[in-house]
């Protein structure tokens, strides 16, 4: 049985909640923040991140898009299949909001690896945040086009990362007030048993 590697407050959230959502037959190995830096996992992901798949005969799986697009191929039945305009559609949104929404919270999280000194690293957070607004907006536009309810009209993985994106909102000074689609998604998510489910397992709690 494959194995997740997920620790708390990261965007393994997702892989997470897909594999509850599937009832995938995938093992959720929940590590203690910072033992990603340590020998044992850099032995199976030698970037020192999560999530990870490592599956029985010890081939790795890295990148939540990835790993998204593994379970979805492998459990998720026709619904998931790629080869569909809902699958297309989530490919795209899904390559968004990893390489793109989330990379600009790199300054939140890292301020260090991206300018020196208080005050050029305050500014670069600040030109962060400026970008993190104008994606909740585009993302919001998204929602509200395809019904307010599912990022694509349909359940899909995209919500699911879409909640992580979310909920890294309350760390940063852009509120979710001005995007009420967002904050209402993320509420019907956190009332999702599978949702449920993937928090507990990573030692996490919803934020509503």
């Amino acid at each position: 049985m494959p194995t997740l590697y997920t620790m708390p407050g990261t965007c393994s959230l997702a892989p997470n909640i897909a594999v509850a959502w599937l009832d995938a037959p995938i093992t959720v190995n929940n590590m203690a923040y910072g033992d990603h830096k340590k020998d044992e996992y850099l032995a199976i992901n030698a970037k020192g991140k999560v999530p990870a798949m490592r599956f029985e005969d010890g081939d790795v799986l890295t990148e939540a898009a990835a790993i998204l697009a593994y379970i979805g191929a492998e459990h998720g039945g026709a619904g998931y299949a790629r080869d569909t305009a809902l699958g297309r559609k989530e490919a795209e949104a899904l390559s968004y909001m990893t390489s793109e929404v989330h990379a600009d919270f790199g300054p939140h999280f890292a301020a260090a690896a991206f300018a020196d000194g208080e005050a050029a690293q305050e500014a670069v957070k600040a030109k962060a945040y400026e970008k993190i607004g104008e994606h909740y907006r585009y993302m919001e536009g998204i929602l509200q086009a395809n019904g307010g309810t599912w990022y694509l009209g349909q359940k899909s993985f995209a919500d699911a990362y879409l909640y992580v994106l979310t909920r890294w909102a309350e760390q940063t000074p852009v509120n979710l007030s001005d995007t009420p689609a967002l904050a209402d998604h993320r509420a019907r998510m956190e009332a999702d048993d599978g949702v449920g489910l993937a928090l507990r397992r990573q030692d996490m709690e919803p934020v509503g």
